[in-house]
This record gives structure tokens, C-alpha cells and sequence, in this order.
């Protein structure tokens, strides 16, 4: 029985599709403007992005993950490489921008391929071998870095922090930044360095140079005594961290309390007061002289501990609280009346300063402080911002550096070192998995292309002097943007850690393989388009 030639409908009206090369191409050109987007903010010599958000917010930034995080991406493929630079955040903290930049290259070098009609499946065959053959190459030209190597340590803080607004500043923040991830460094069963950065807080505070930014060993608490009549500063403090509230607890069930006696109100009130002097007298007899709390603190017990003499902050976060045990070594107490003098930590000075007119409590002189407090400063509220992103970026690149103990040279050294080895490894492999690995090793020369580039050189002039000094063995050849010449970034101490490079390749890759195995989009009907706007992009096809 025939049919006629009535359409079969198996989507939904309204649905949107692309298929074979049409949807390839769409999802490329947009991961590749997403590139575009942040690649003159690369190297010393990047520039800086002005993002500003529905509500009037404005950030100003040269850090990858943040450009792509205030920005409004709508296409599927344009929000993997967001992924990206969000996943080399959270392993590295720290080269957000380069691993971008790759994932893109390596799909605009893609895009040749597949209008040669190499098919897409060869090019991802042939872009794993690459990466698993770059990943050894990074491995092999590594050199091993101590954790008793300040200067060292130092300089990859510096080299982090180079392109930021604080490069001018760089020293003075490394020298922070070490110490700070120095003090907070663990080791596990294994023997092997750990740090949770969670134990370095950051207080910003605009109205003064970033030069005037300082670190405190302990612990910056946003809140004040809870009475002026209670001292300003305490030495030798005794401290008590409370997870529990000195009020006068309400019944967990409905209770009416019917009093037909002045006498019964007189005396439901003073047990009441004697309730609340009995906790404060508990805190007392443990020994405390400085309270922490985290719940409430009632009038009249405000009242009993400033004649105590007592310090007494109440509402601390939560985090906070966590981070006084730690440093103090005090253990937090839910229960008052069971608080004793074993559960007390102990701090050198408790001091009560003004900061830019608001009160803050500063503990330091910890016996074995576990956290550290970095006061920023600025001079704009978008200053003081910035200057925390480049010290998160700074204290990352130390911590893996110290965990994995291993670094690698910068300027684009490395890069053109993979990607001339990997044009040698390309002929071994034979087949056309070896168009692949040539084109991954041309997209690994976009780094130093880059940053010629963004230095205003000539990137074809720099790329060719480079390949020259590789080839004649010099492994830590790379690009001084300040001189625009090609030297050794070993000795210019141009490095950073292993894993940036490691990191940034891996997801770089995995993102292009998996743009590229896309050979059909489908739309329904009120979900935002993945059709890419050209309007929007900046890619250039040089």
C-alpha cells in the first residue's frame, strides 16, 4: 500500500536541527570565538576585559575563568570551553586562558582537516596519540622543585601574578604568598605535601594602596566585641569557641506560663539572670578570657561578661569558627556547661582594629597557626577584587608546585618544544591519524604566536627563531615579550608548575574530541538556540 507523499513527522514542531558538516562548523566557530575572546589577555603584555552584567556590576579582569564566567554564553559548544577554563581553575587555579586558547586552536586546525575530508574520528584518534605523546614530552623536560626553595617558589608566585594589575607589586605579593601556603602545607600518611586553601582567608578592604595589603598569621574576624565596656585588647588570650547560644532557651513545645503573684514575676526574672550567670560563670571557671560564639549572645549576658572582662564576639561564621579551632587549637563546644579548660585554644593577642571604619578582630601569635588572613587592599572596590584573583592564582600555582614537586619553563618554551617533538613522532606513527598529530602540533605554537602577538611582535618571525633554537637543542628557548627576543626562561626564571601545562592540554583535548564527534544538534522547541551569531565573533583565520 503506498504511502503518498504525506511527511512523517518524528520531532516535535519547532525543533531546530543541524547535521553533518553544517552542525560541525556551528559548534567550532563558537568554542572559537569563546577562544578568541580572551587571547589578548594572555602573557605580561595581555590586556584587560571590562565585563558588565544585567544588574550594572562591573568587573575588570585579565583572568580567563572570570572573563568566561560573567559573560552571558548561550551556545552548547561555547559553554564546554566555559567548562574548560572552570576545570583548569579548580585543578591548577591558574592558566584558565592558555587552556582556552589550545582547545580552540586545536579545533580551528580540525576545521581544515574536515573540509580535506579527513573524517572526524581519524582527527580524534590522532589528537589522543598527540596528547598522550605531549603529556610525556612535559613529563621528560620537567625539572624537580623543594619546598625549602623560597626563591624559587617565590618566582612562580611572581610569574603568576606578572600580567595581573599587581605586577608592578609582584615581589612584595610572592614573598606573602609563599608564606602564606608555607604555613598552611600538611603532609598526609604517605609522606607527601597537601594544603587546603580553604585555611587562607581573604578580607578586602578598598581605600588604600594594594602595597599596604598584609598577612596575618591567624585569623581577621569580621565582627567586634559585643560590648564597648569589654577591653580592646587581650594578651595571652584563653579562647573559647561556643556553637551554642547564651539565651534563655524557648520550650520546643507550645507553653503558657500563668503568673497571679508580683512575687512569681520577680522571681521567674531573676532566674532568668541567674540562667545567663550561671553559662558566662561557666566560661569563667574555664578559663577563658575571649569568647568566640556562633549564635546569640543575650543582653544581660553581654552585660556579665564585659564585667568579667571578658571578650566577647557573637554570630562568627561558621567557616571562621572551623578556622580558630584549627589555628588555636581549641575545640568548638556545643554545650556550655560543659565546657572545660581542655576545650580552650590559645593565641598570643586578640585586638579589636578599625579598618577603614568598620571593626575587625585580629588573633594572632598562634602557637601552630594552621590558617592564615590576607588583608587586601585597593584603591577601588574593583582594585581590591582584582588583587584577590591574582593572590588565588598566586597561592594555586605554589600549592601544586609544592604537592607534585615538579615545574616546567614558561614563554612559550615548552609548547614549541612538544609540538616540534610531536612533529617527529607524527612520522613514526604513519596513516592519517598523522595529519592529526602535525595539526595538534601546529595548534601547540598558538601559545607563543600569542604572546608575540600581545607583545606587538611579529608572530611568524618568532615562531620560526624559536623552532631554530629548539632544533638545536635549546629546550627552554622561549619569548621575552619585554625584549622581543628569544631566550632561555629557565634562566630569566620564567616557570611555572607541571601540572598547569598537564592540565590545560588534557582538557584542551577532551573538549576539542568532544566538539568534534558532534555530527548533529538538536533543538526543541523553546530551549535557546544553538545557532551562533557571527555578529558576536572575533576569529581570525590568519
Amino acid at each position: 500500500m503506498g504511502m503518498g507523499n504525506a511527511p512523517i513527522l518524528i520531532l516535535r514542531e519547532g525543533t531546530k536541527r543541524d547535521k553533518g558538516k553544517d552542525a560541525q562548523y556551528n559548534n567550532i566557530t563558537a568554542a572559537r570565538a569563546i577562544a578568541d575572546a580572551v587571547r589578548s589577555s594572555l602573557g605580561p603584555r595581555g590586556m584587560d576585559k571590562m565585563l558588565v552584567d544585567s544588574m550594572g556590576d562591573v568587573v575588570i579582569t585579565n583572568d580567563g575563568v572570570t572573563i568566561l564566567k560573567e559573560m552571558d554564553v548561550q551556545h552548547p559548544a561555547a559553554k564546554m570551553l566555559v567548562e574548560v577554563a572552570k576545570t583548569q581553575d579548580a585543578e591548577v587555579g591558574d592558566g584558565t586562558t592558555t587552556s582556552v586558547i589550545l582547545a580552540g586552536e586545536f579545533l580551528k586546525k580540525a576545521t581544515d582537516m574536515i573540509d580535506a575530508n579527513v573524517h572526524p574520528t581519524i582527527i580524534t584518534a590522532g589528537y589522543r596519540l598527540a596528547n598522550q605523546k605531549a603529556q610525556e614530552v612535559l613529563k621528560k623536560v620537567s625539572t624537580k622543585v623543594s619546598i625549602n626553595d623560597d626563591k624559587l617558589l617565590k618566582q612562580i608566585a611572581a610569574n603568576a601574578m606578572i600580567s595581573k594589575q599587581v605586577g608592578g607589586s609582584k615581589e612584595f605579593f610572592a614573598d606573602m604568598v609563599v608564606d602564606a601556603v608555607k604555613t598552611i602545607i600538611d603532609k598526609d600518611a604517605k609522606g607527601n605535601y597537601t594544603a587546603d586553601l580553604k585555611n587562607i582567608q581573604t578580607v578586602k578592604k578598598a581605600g588604600a594602596s594594594m602595597d599596604e595589603s598584609q598577612l596575618v598569621k591567624g585569623i581577621i574576624i569580621d565582627k567586634e566585641p559585643v560590648s564597648p565596656a569589654m577591653p580592646k585588647k587581650v594578651s595571652n588570650a584563653k579562647i573559647a569557641v561556643v556553637d551554642a547560644a547564651f539565651e534563655v532557651k524557648k520550650t520546643e513545645i507550645e507553653a503558657k506560663i500563668q503568673i497571679t503573684d508580683p512575687s512569681q514575676l520577680s522571681a521567674f526574672l531573676q532566674e532568668e539572670e541567674n540562667m545567663l550567670k550561671n553559662m558566662v560563670a561557666q566560661v569563667k571557671k574555664a578559663g577563658a578570657n575571649v569568647l568566640f560564639c556562633q549564635k546569640g549572645i543575650d543582653d544581660l549576658a553581654q552585660h556579665f561578661f564585659a564585667k568579667e572582662g571578658i571578650y566577647a564576639c557573637r554570630r562568627v561564621k561558621k567557616s571562621d569558627m572551623e578556622r580558630l579551632a584549627r589555628s588555636t587549637g581549641a575545640s568548638i563546644c556545643n554545650k556550655i556547661m560543659e565546657l572545660s579548660k581542655e576545650d580552650l585554644g590559645f593565641a598570643e593577642s586578640i585586638e579589636l582594629k578599625v579598618i577603614e571604619n568598620e571593626e575587625m578582630t585580629f588573633v594572632t601569635g598562634c602557637k601552630e597557626p594552621k590558617t592564615v588572613s590576607i588583608l587586601v587592599r585597593g584603591g577601588t572596590t574593583h582594585v581590591a577584587d582584582e588583587v584577590e584573583r591574582s593572590l588565588v592564582d598566586a597561592w594555586s600555582v605554589v600549592k601544586v608546585s609544592i604537592e607534585d614537586g615538579m615545574i616546567v619553563t614558561g614563554g612559550g618554551s615548552t609548547a614549541m618544544e612538544i609540538a616540534m617533538q610531536l612533529r617527529d613522532y607524527a612520522a613514526s606513527v604513519g596513516g592519517r591519524e598523522q595529519i592529526a598529530i602535525e595539526a595538534f602540533a601546529s595548534a601547540m605554537e598558538i601559545i607563543s604566536t600569542t604572546l608575540a602577538e600581545n607583545a606587538g611582535l611579529d608572530p611568524i618571525d618568532i615562531n620560526i627563531q624559536m623552532r631554530k633554537a629548539h632544533k638545536e637543542g635549546k629546550v627552554n628557548a622561549g619569548l621575552n615579550p619585554f625584549t622581543g627576543k628569544i631566550e632561555d626562561m629557565r634562566k630569566l626564571n620564567v616557570i611555572e608548575p607541571l601540572r598547569i601545562g598537564k592540565q590545560a592540554i588534557n582538557s584542551a583535548t577532551d573538549a576539542a574530541v568532544m566538539i568534534l564527534r558532534i555530527d548533529d544538534v538538536i533543538a526543541s522547541r523553546g530551549s535557546s538556540t544553538p545557532e551562533f551569531n557571527p555578529d558576536m565573533s572575533s576569529v581570525d583565520d590568519d
